[in-house]
């Protein structure tokens, strides 16, 4: 999101780079999980069976308050910091984007699905903060108070913390569905089969608009940047400009430039799309 927004003609990653990616981040997964999950016991107490994570001794008690504190760290500050600046610099991004002068309504509309946007990703953050809280609330105040948990009710605490943290990401198509009308258009026509769903032929027709609207805006910015590059290139002299040729070339290389107004207002148009279709 924050790529596609920010950076809309930079370079995406290719199919390789992107799936070498997604193999380090599940070894890296492996590597931060391998320590729990080798060190973990099954112990008996009075009336149930509990699962424990005995730490090596010497100095057990500090490897384990070591290694969550450390999870915490990389698994929820730094998730969360990093989020909340990318998504900073999209809401900013999207809010600030506005046309000089431009009155009409679909310049209002815009303006009011940018915000809607930026509304979307505080919800997003604010739902992944919500959720893991309390997970490492709970890891945090077991080396702060142990005695809490000797207690019975402990593991259903455990479990329903556990739960709530997996569910996370659960709830983001949900609130992209609530406050998107594009994402919710896509659910119905994914969504179709169902006989409680009515994806109607116009829904179908404006996701199909919305594909060729993407092609299309992708393809006019490369255009206009290219022309850009082309001019600054050429590097026309001033003693050239008195060339009649030259000078009605260099004309036509800063019309199709994209420093009109109407160009200004396509930029927008274009900027407004990634942030409804993307998000």
């Amino acid at each position: 999101r924050y790529m596609a927004i920010i950076h809309p003609l930079r370079p995406r990653l290719s199919a390789a780079a992107t799936k070498a990616l997604i193999g380090l981040i599940w070894l890296l997964a492996l590597l931060l999980a391998f320590p729990q999950g080798y060190f973990s016991i099954t112990a008996e107490l009075p009336g149930r069976l509990v699962c424990l994570v005995e730490w090596p001794e010497p100095g057990g008690a500090m490897s384990g308050k070591t290694y969550h504190f450390s999870m915490t760290v990389l698994l929820y500050l730094l998730p969360l910091l990093v989020i909340g600046c990318a998504y900073a610099a999209v809401g900013r991004t999207l809010w600030a984007s506005a046309i000089p002068g431009d009155s009409s309504d679909r310049y209002h509309e815009q303006v009011s699905a940018k915000r809607k946007v930026v509304k979307m990703m505080i919800m997003v953050v604010c739902t992944f903060a919500l959720c893991w809280l309390p997970y490492h609330v709970y890891f945090t105040l077991q080396y702060l108070r142990p005695e809490w948990y000797l207690q019975s009710f402990i593991q259903q605490v455990y479990l329903a913390v556990m739960w709530l943290a997996m569910s996370s990401t659960m709830y983001n198509p949900i609130i992209y569905c609530c406050l998107n009308d594009r994402f919710r258009v896509g659910f119905k026509h994914a969504f179709r089969w169902c006989p409680w769903v009515s994806a109607g032929e116009y829904e179908g027709l404006e996701l199909r608009s919305a594909r060729f609207l993407h092609t299309h805006s992708s393809v006019s910015k490369l255009s206009r940047m290219d022309t850009t590059t082309v001019a600054s290139a050429l590097g026309v002299a001033d003693e050239e400009l008195d060339e009649p040729g030259r000078a009605e070339q260099l004309s036509l290389d800063m019309t199709s430039n994209g420093s009109s107004r109407s160009d200004s207002k396509t930029v927008s148009e274009s900027f407004s799309f990634y942030s409804n279709t993307l998000t």
